[in-house]
Order: structure tokens, then C-alpha cells, then sequence
């Protein structure tokens, strides 16, 4: 029972963590260009949709299993953001679920992000999205994943 409550409690402060991450201001961003600067740029680069429906450019983190949050993506780097495709690599986080998935443990993979397939968003047609992510695991992998694995995002 002690390792079921500290599992759910290292889960709960790694997604305070994220909410706290997400809202907190920073420093190091840039100061917002005029607004029909901003229309134009949003309007020629795709964005990708994250599990609470907020556009992203370039993220450095990821959440792909958004129901539990058992496989993430981390340290993003993004070598192409384009109007076609875009290309990062990173980290894969993945929990194991064995012997299920609270008692599981995470395990990090390299990783190599594709997006593509970018098109106007249903929930804001003004913005066009990446509707498709592939993953590639030049090393290891999780035990069910192929090496090259394709997802649909969502709309």
C-alpha cells in the first residue's frame, strides 16, 4: 500500500509541476510582437496542439498520453519548424506498467520527432496544425513500440 500512495504522490507533484511550469511567467521570453505581426506568423506557421488544446511552437516538452501522462516527451530540440513538416529530437518518457501502471517505472528513450500534415485547426480555423506525429528510436525502445512509430494528433 506504501509504494500505491508514494507512486500516486510523485505523480501528483510532477503534474502540479507542469501546471506550475506552464503558468509561471518568464524572464526569458520575448517581448509579444504587435498583434497583426502575430496573426500573420500564426497564420503561415503550423502550431501543435497540446493536451489542453493550447497551441504550441517549439515546445520543449510534451504530453502524448494525455489520460495519464505514462508517456511524455522532454527536452525537445527542434533543428526545423516549417510550414510542411517539422523535425526535433529529445526524449521519450515512458512508464513500463509493470506490474501495472501505478506501480510502474518511467524509462527515458531517444527519440526523433516528425510532425507533418499540417492543416486549418477545427477549433480555431485561422491556425493551421500538425495532424501527425512520428517517433523514431534510433536506440532503445519500449518493449511494444515499433522502431518507427506514427500517431494521429488530434484536431
Amino acid at each position: 500500500m506504501r509504494r500505491h500512495t508514494l507512486s500516486t504522490a510523485v505523480t501528483l507533484c510532477f503534474a502540479a509541476s507542469l501546471a506550475a511550469a506552464a503558468s509561471a511567467p518568464s524572464e526569458a521570453r520575448p517581448a509579444s510582437p504587435p498583434a497583426s505581426q502575430t496573426a500573420r506568423q500564426q497564420a503561415r506557421v503550423p502550431v501543435l496542439v497540446d493536451c489542453l488544446f493550447h497551441p504550441e511552437v517549439r515546445p520543449t516538452d510534451f504530453i502524448l498520453a494525455c489520460g495519464d501522462g505514462n508517456s511524455r516527451l522532454a527536452a525537445l530540440h527542434w533543428s526545423k519548424w516549417g510550414a510542411g513538416s517539422a523535425k526535433a529530437e529529445g526524449v521519450n518518457i515512458v512508464n513500463d506498467c509493470k506490474p501495472y501502471c501505478a506501480a510502474g517505472r518511467f524509462h527515458s528513450y531517444p527519440v526523433v520527432v516528425r510532425l507533418d500534415r499540417a492543416q486549418p485547426w477545427k477549433k480555431h480555423p485561422h491556425l493551421r496544425h500538425y495532424s501527425r506525429m512520428t517517433l523514431e528510436y534510433p536506440a532503445g525502445r519500449p518493449d511494444t513500440f515499433a522502431p518507427t512509430v506514427t500517431y494521429p494528433l488530434w484536431n
